[in-house]
């Protein structure tokens, strides 16, 4: 075997390493995994599309370039095996989120509250900032989408219009206040 061949191999066993890694991670979530209705149908539109597109396309691609002779040295078809773990890894990671999940909603008797699912204006060491705090699957911070567990995220559930506090991050303390918060569109159902 050459060193080349030795490379591919040890690749592609530590990407169905990692494959199975995240696999039985995902599987071992026992506790519910707040998340939007939005990124519940976001998470299960790419898993259909994993499903039905991507995997069988990779399977394909496995299949063609077994079909070229010498497992060897066929850089494509290891590539292909890799991949195809990885798809299989991230499947099986998906999977788990939708078993593990539970869609928050906000009601009018909690609007006021801020919840996984609220959009929150705050004044934030001086800036006025808007937030909508959504579960850790769907944190998008550019987007201005915060996890439930970060600092910032979660230092804010519980407040309500009007309180004034500190939020602590690793790199700084800010002082916030909270000037308005609303429910979030497409945030619905409890399950």
């Amino acid at each position: 075997m050459s060193t080349t061949q030795a490379q591919q191999k040890r690749r592609l066993q530590a990407a169905e390493r990692k494959a199975a890694e995240l696999a039985a991670r995902a599987g071992t979530t026992q506790q519910k995994i707040p998340i939007s209705a939005g990124g519940l149908e976001s998470v299960k539109g790419e898993l259909e599309s994993l499903r039905k597109v991507k995997r069988p396309t990779t399977v394909g691609a496995v299949s063609r370039a077994r079909e070229e002779g010498d497992l060897r040295e066929n850089a494509g078809y290891h590539a292909a095996r890799e991949e195809l773990g990885m798809i299989d890894g991230r499947i099986k990671e998906l999977e788990s989120i939708i078993k593990n999940s539970v869609v928050t909603e906000m009601t009018t008797d909690d609007s006021d509250v801020i919840r996984v699912g609220s959009t929150v204006v705050l004044a934030l060491g001086g800036e006025e900032v808007t937030y909508t705090i959504v579960g850790a699957q769907e944190a998008k911070p550019r987007e201005g989408k915060i996890s439930n567990v970060s600092p910032v995220g979660s230092a804010l559930l519980g407040h309500a219009v009007g309180d004034d506090f500190e939020i602590t991050t690793p790199g700084t303390s800010l002082r916030a206040i909270v000037r308005e918060v609303r429910s979030s569109s497409g945030s619905s159902g409890n399950g």
